[in-house]
């Protein structure tokens, strides 16, 4: 495979490092180029002093914003000459964009081929460049173009000259727009589904009719025609559109209507299956009576991972220790052998006797770095697998790096308060680099503390052993200050704060919790009231000590709503305290396994199972990656019955 211009410029970048060549001297003023972006965004090009930025590491970013503006104008050569002389920055995958859409909208399609390499990301990119293909390349653009179609929402306008085309040499036929239609009504886009109506002919009225019918009265789905439009080309999409709207609105009804009607339907298997997949979904997720027998039957035919799961989790509940393992067993491998349902086999054996297929069972289980492994190895009173990767750079290797272009880059970015375009020129580098290069990337992050950024670096170059990284030690003095006066487990704190933002100090969630440890803002307030500190208002909570100082005490006070329960606790910080005491108070789990697999939401699942095991690798990374000593959870956390009686009176 060729490499990417990127690697070799890359590479060779790195070779002059290497061999102690000297790298351009970036000495023109940050302020100027601050000043001279500011202008290019605006396309005040007059305000641009050009001699006082010239030479600077960023006027790339200039000349970005230049070409930019003079886009569908000028020439593909133009924009081919920018890709390559910016080939290490993601100026170049910009400006490559920037001229498909350009390009596009104005109907230069050779111009669009020229510099396009490859599909582009994003629809409205897309729909131009299948169009600039139709002539080149057209079953290649007629079967993108249909997919692009086949969606429920509007698309962008960008879409209308492709769209329009196929619909012209009957790509787009009368099925494909019926198909559309049914995708909107799903999607409850109306003032779509009624637009793509108009376009049928009279031969779809008794289709469109029932379509209707059904909407206003979903009842109306059990009488309804089993043969719609012409040759019966609605029928499938009809059933499947209607069913899931039935399904997700009424699921006992939609089980009745479909035992009645599924029988006379003649619709494809695949078809069948969509429909079933659904209905057993929600059959299982809203425990309808009178469903379990038939979501048995269909089960082993519907390939579904999340329906095998939800059984799986329904059995656990009722202890019903068989039908876990038959169902287990039912799960395609790549699910079957994660560390989680290798652990529940083994849980299942062991109730059920099977000793040797339980150790077998769980020995596969600890191997896995997760909740489910480190249980599996407490199970087996074994060490942790960490799987801890181990890099080492030296301080002149570490200059070296600094030297790259890249770093540069970045640096000056930071300087001028451009941290999004710093994070993407970082993250482009770590992504089309080796390796090698991505974790001297990674080490010089770490060094620079630049906490999130390394996070980010870790997950973008997939080094997923590179624990010292992905874990790093970052307001380490705080945690262990405001956990000693809380009286919280540092340790949990830190892997919180590390599951909930990754240590950017001012991340904001579409909630709009905030900060290290994402509080929210009424949270903050109530919290500083207690505490008897002045509200910090929405920014002051970004102030990492403040915030870990708030998310600290907030957090005792999880844990002493739940007699020091760090589970329940971490739960509590997820999903709310009430919720958790509604769960405890509805059932009774005489284990902390069986407590975490009735958890109902799947966010919340997944939370506690990750902040836990992160508590672990944070306190085995504190020891110098020695798990010796180191418990997933405490003697009582993992004896106490999970109910209401771990709710202190309150």
């Amino acid at each position: 495979m060729q490499a990417s211009p990127f690697r070799l410029t890359f590479r060779s970048l790195c070779a002059a490092v290497f061999i102690g060549l000297p790298t351009a001297s970036w000495a023109t003023s940050d302020a100027a180029m601050r000043e001279a972006l500011e202008a290019a965004r605006q396309q005040q090009w007059q305000q641009i002093n050009d001699r006082a930025i010239e030479g600077h590491i960023l006027s790339g970013y200039v000349d970005y914003h230049r070409l930019r503006s003079q886009l569908p104008n000028a020439a593909p050569s133009q924009v081919l000459q920018f890709i390559e002389r910016h080939a290490d920055s993601p100026l170049s995958e910009w400006i490559r964009g920037q001229a498909i859409a350009k390009y596009g909208y104005a109907g230069r399609f050779g111009d669009l081929l020229a510099v396009a390499d490859g599909v582009p990301a994003g629809t409205a990119r897309q729909c131009y460049y299948y169009t600039a293909l139709l002539n080149s390349a057209p079953i290649e653009a007629r079967e993108a173009g249909l997919e692009l179609w086949r969606v429920g929402s509007s698309q962008p306008d960008a879409c209308d000259s492709l769209f329009n085309r196929l619909r012209a040499d009957g790509t787009i036929d009368a099925t494909a727009i019926w198909e559309r239609k049914m995708l909107a009504w799903q999607a409850g886009e109306e003032r779509l589904s009624n637009y793509l109506g108009g376009l049928l002919s009279s031969q779809w009225q008794t289709a469109l009719t029932t379509a209707e019918t059904v909407k206003s009265s979903p009842s109306a789905l059990a009488s309804a025609p089993t043969c719609l439009g012409p040759e019966c080309a609605a029928t499938a999409a009809f059933y499947k559109a209607a069913m899931q709207r039935y399904t997700r609105e009424n699921t006992p009804a939609a089980f009745s209507t479909w035992q009645a009607i599924g029988p006379r339907l003649n619709l494809a298997h695949t078809d069948r299956q969509a429909i079933e997949e659904e209905l057993a979904f929600y059959a299982l997720v809203r425990n309808v009576p009178g469903t379990l027998s038939w979501v048995d039957s269909v089960l082993p035919s519907l390939n579904s991972e999340r329906v095998l799961e939800l059984r799986v989790r329904d059995a656990l509940a009722k202890r019903q220790w068989t039908d876990v393992v038959q169902w287990i067993t039912e799960m395609p491998s790549s699910q079957q052998e994660s560390s989680r349902w290798q652990y529940w086999l083994a849980r299942a054996n062991e109730q059920l006797g099977n000793r040797e297929a339980a150790l077998a069972r769980y020995q596969q289980a600890a191997i896995d770095r997760s909740f489910y492994g480190f249980a599996a190895a407490e199970k087996l009173n074994q060490p942790y697998q960490l799987n801890l990767e181990r890099n080492h750079f030296d301080e002149a290797t570490r200059a070296q790096t600094a030297r790259l272009p890249v770093v540069q880059r970045t640096e000056a970015l930071l300087r001028i308060g451009e941290d999004g375009l710093a994070n993407s020129e970082w993250l482009y580098a770590v992504q089309n680099g080796t390796p090698y290069q991505a974790r001297a990337l990674a080490d010089y992050a770490a060094h620079q503390q630049w906490h999130a950024r390394l996070v980010q670096t870790t997950i973008a170059a997939e080094m997923w052993d590179a624990l010292d990284w992905r874990f790093p030690a970052a307001y380490r003095d705080s945690f262990l200050h405001w956990g000693r006066i809380t009286g919280v487990d540092p340790y949990l704190l830190m892997a919180i704060t590390r599951r909930e933002s990754a240590y950017n100090p001012v991340a904001l969630s579409p909630a709009g919790a905030r900060g290290l440890m994402q509080l929210m803002p009424g949270t903050a307030s109530q919290v500083s009231r207690q505490l008897g500190l002045n509200d910090p208002g929405p920014y002051g909570v970004l102030e990492p000590e403040l915030n870990i100082r708030l998310g600290s005490t907030y957090l005792r006070d999880k844990l002493e709503r739940y007699q020091g329960n760090r589970l329940a606790a971490t739960a509590a910080y997820n999903a709310g305290p009430g919720r958790v005491d509604q769960w405890l108070g509805n059932n009774s789990m005489e284990s902390f396994d069986l407590f975490v697999e009735s958890i109902p939401f799947r966010e919340t699942r997944d939370y506690v199972q990750a902040v836990l095991s992160y508590r672990v690798i944070f306190e085995s990374l504190a020891n110098g990656g020695n798990s010796e000593g180191v418990s997933l959870l405490s003697e009582s956390e993992q004896a106490v019955r999970y109910d209401r009686a771990l709710l202190v009176s309150r």
